[in-house]
């Protein structure tokens, strides 16, 4: 894909969608048959990850509802503000940093200023001196914070007080904007009611493996459908980098927002309840990095589930004032995605209680449930094709449903409060070996296989256990590509790292 092209994605009807709907409801009406209950527990998890599908499914469809923009997407620009350019630095590779630097140079703009905000000092790294000698060699400033807080949100408030530009504009270290960039972005500033104007990150590393793929593919459906439709109701929230915000409005807030790994969700909520408005711009505009090995993907996709899952418990989105109803749906919506581990554990535990104790949720046979089911999902599945632009991968599907367990470890860390700290996505491949991230799969895969032996042994080929066989490997069928990716290496990883992901990705046992 080239820059400056928009992010994949399709059309849909307002037919399909109601279709959608119809069936969805017809098929959980079958739930509340209480004939069908074999086992209640079983019945009741069931119906619980049931509910879930269902109600994330409407919020995709109310998502993604055609509707005509709000605002048009080429606005005159009347006026040149002041701009600060900030791209927040840590612990990235200079050669990377001095691209980005580079491109945020070249913007064909006259009234902007490039700062590099240097968080090496606060990190703790023994080269942050280096950042600053690499803003004099290419003539722009550094701003280096000496006094540590707030992580990411820190370093952009600290820069905050110390520059003076109409409108900020975010770029994480590795994100190399095209020249165009704030020509593209400002115009819609001269409505005083926008806040903020967000962009894709676009991965243009996003061939170089599965890691990446599966990462970019996952960015695609987010910053296609998902953000478009976001923006018709005024809920497109700013995304950590690619974003242009006005000064004002962040200092009425008191700046981004420290007390969450995810600044920028909250931070997002807190100016649309100020009743200020968002744009979203599918149009790649900056291209970035994607990670590229297992670890560093599996540590950034813990961080979003982290925050989100801890504004979803700690200041859930659906009950704060301000916001229309619109945005309330939008913003708990984009909190609850990440509950789905939970629901995948479910899914996943059912075969096994019925291979090993003969547990059944339902009474009803395969045929008479597939009647309900299969029209419903296959529905689900056009209508995620349709909306994509016919771009859903299988990759993209088996890394979504392989994270499970990072999703249900930021679960326990929301639930009981754990700090975590923030961490940067690494912006080159790390190598080692990386199967202790797909420990808790691989035992699911052997204790299925002990299972399928006890019940053709208890039972034989039965229709129950045959059904139950092919719902264990279609989850180890998801669970392949991101077991092979957890074997690639290239380069040694810390034993920190090792040692932090591995506490992460393991289930933890009460008194250890």
């Amino acid at each position: 894909m080239k820059l400056n092209s928009f992010i994949h994605s399709g059309k849909v009807t307002k037919a399909l969608l109601l279709a959608n709907c119809l069936m969805a409801f017809i098929y959980y009406l079958w739930w509340f048959d209480t004939s069908h209950i074999s086992n209640a527990w079983a019945y009741g998890l069931l119906f619980f990850g049931e509910t879930y599908h269902i109600m994330m499914a409407y919020l995709f469809w109310f998502t993604v509802w055609p509707k005509k923009r709000r605002i048009p997407i080429n606005p005159i620009q009347t006026f040149t503000p002041s701009v600060d350019i900030f791209i927040t630095v840590a612990n990235e590779p200079l050669e990377i940093i001095r691209a980005t630097a580079l491109a945020a140079k070249r913007q064909i703009y006259p009234n902007a200023k490039v700062y590099l905000l240097n968080d090496g000092y606060v990190a703790k790294r023994p080269d942050w001196i280096q950042v600053e000698v690499l803003a004099r060699e290419l003539g722009i400033f550094c701003l280096t914070r000496t006094v540590p807080g707030g992580a990411k949100a820190g370093n952009i408030n600290h820069a905050l007080r110390q520059t003076t530009g109409e409108i900020i504009v975010i770029f994480d270290a590795d994100m190399a904007a095209v020249p165009h960039f704030l020509n593209r972005m400002l115009p819609y500033f001269t409505n005083p009611k926008i806040a903020f104007v967000q962009s894709p990150q676009y991965y243009e590393n996003h061939k170089k493996n599965d890691v990446a793929q599966a990462a970019w593919e996952q960015q695609e459906l987010f910053y296609g459908p998902i953000m478009r439709g976001k923006d018709n109701y005024n809920s497109a929230f700013i995304c950590g980098t690619n974003v242009a915000i006005r000064r004002f409005v962040l200092e009425s807030i008191g700046g981004m927002v420290e007390e969450s790994i995810t600044e920028d969700f909250l931070t997002s909520i807190r100016i649309h309840q100020k009743g200020y408005q968002s744009i979203y711009i599918p149009e790649v505009l900056a291209s970035g990095l994607a990670p590229e090995d297992l670890l560093s993907y599996y540590k950034q996709q813990r961080r979003w589930a982290r925050g989100s899952l801890e504004a979803l418990f700690r200041e859930n989105p659906f009950f704060m004032r301000g916001l229309t109803m619109d945005q309330r749906w939008q913003y708990f919506t984009s909190a609850l995605y990440y509950l789905n581990g939970l629901v995948i554990l479910i899914d996943m535990m059912m075969p096994l209680l019925f291979f090993f104790f003969g547990i059944k949720p339902v009474t009803i046979s395969t045929t008479n449930f597939a009647f309900y089911f299969i029209p419903f999902m296959f529905l689900n599945l056009l209508t995620l094709y349709m909306v994509s632009g016919k771009n859903v991968t299988f990759r993209a599907l088996a890394f979504s449903q392989s994270s499970f367990m990072l999703q249900l470890s930021a679960l326990l860390s929301a639930i009981t409060g754990r700090n975590d700290t923030f961490t940067i996505t690494s912006k080159k491949a790390l190598s080692g070996n990386f199967v202790y991230l797909a420990y808790p799969h691989i035992f699911y895969i052997v204790v299925a296989i002990i299972g399928v032996i006890v019940a053709l042994h208890r039972e034989g080929f039965t229709p129950s256990v045959m059904t139950n066989m092919a719902w264990t490997f279609f989850n180890i069928t998801l669970f392949y590509p991101y077991i092979k990716a957890s074997l690639s290496s290239t380069e040694d990883v810390s034993e920190v790292d090792k040692k932090v992901a591995l506490q992460h990705s393991l289930p933890r046992i009460s008194g250890v």
